[in-house]
């Protein structure tokens, strides 16, 4: 499941960046009070203030999304809506099949089809063309809407453990890294929590890890043809 809804970054983002700039403000307002408890004023004696307390970040990135999928919750998840789908896509690759080989025999009946003949079997090729592409937009998108609703609800809690995670570790600021548009142009791979993200969750959830032969969730897994391009959408968790 590659393509990921830029709705839900942009908000996630803006989420960060709101928190950001919440304690850019509460670092200057606490400097300010700070500073004028221990300003002298003009009659006060010459006794030296305290200097103010410094307010020390500790930042961490994720990636949110790839981490989500990657749970235990989310590989089985994901496992079951690509075996319930497999129906769907065996039918479209033999539709896909059929209409190869009714193109072949057009090719190879040559002049010795007649221009009624040739006519009739092209609008026939024609309208299956048109029925495989309906077939395979219905499907992926059918497909879509579950992977959507799959991933929202394993989100929702992910994101959860995100803040008992770090809160519990003094994490002042969570910054997702998984969107295309991450203002993130490196980082210090010690502050990426994902891994631990993931290891909390399957922990907290209590799903067993897939088997081992069982198949992986990719970014490209939804009914498809020859006709269409796979991809997937994933929507924002509700916090």
């Amino acid at each position: 499941m590659r393509k990921i809804s830029s709705t839900f970054f942009k908000e996630f983002q803006s989420r960060m960046n709101r928190t950001f700039s919440l304690v850019l403000l509460a670092s200057g307002l606490a400097a300010t009070a700070a500073f004028a408890q221990v300003a002298p004023s003009p009659s006060a004696s010459a006794t030296k203030a305290p200097a103010p307390v410094a307010m020390t970040a500790k930042i961490a990135i994720i990636e949110f999304q790839p981490g989500t999928m990657q749970t235990n919750e989310g590989k089985a998840a994901m496992a079951a809506l690509q075996q319930k789908y497999e129906p769907t896509q065996v039918k479209l690759k033999g539709l896909s099949d059929e209409i190869d080989s009714l193109k072949k025999q057009l090719a190879a009946g040559g002049e010795k089809l007649t221009e009624e003949e040739r006519a009739s079997r092209a609008k026939t090729i024609d309208t299956k063309e048109k029925q495989l592409q309906r077939d395979a937009e219905d499907a992926q998108g059918s497909f879509q809407g579950e992977a959507s609703d799959v991933y929202q609800k394993i989100a929702a809690k992910v994101y959860q453990t995100v803040q008992t995670y770090a809160q519990q570790n003094g994490y002042t600021l969570v910054v997702d890294i998984s969107g295309q548009q991450s203002p993130v142009l490196w980082a210090n791979p010690a502050t990426d929590i994902t891994a631990a993200v993931i290891e909390a969750y399957n922990a907290k959830s209590g799903v067993p890890a897939p088997p081992v032969n069982a198949p992986t969730p990719t970014r490209s897994t939804t009914p498809h043809s020859s006709t269409t391009t796979p991809h997937t959408t994933t929507a924002k968790p509700k916090p």
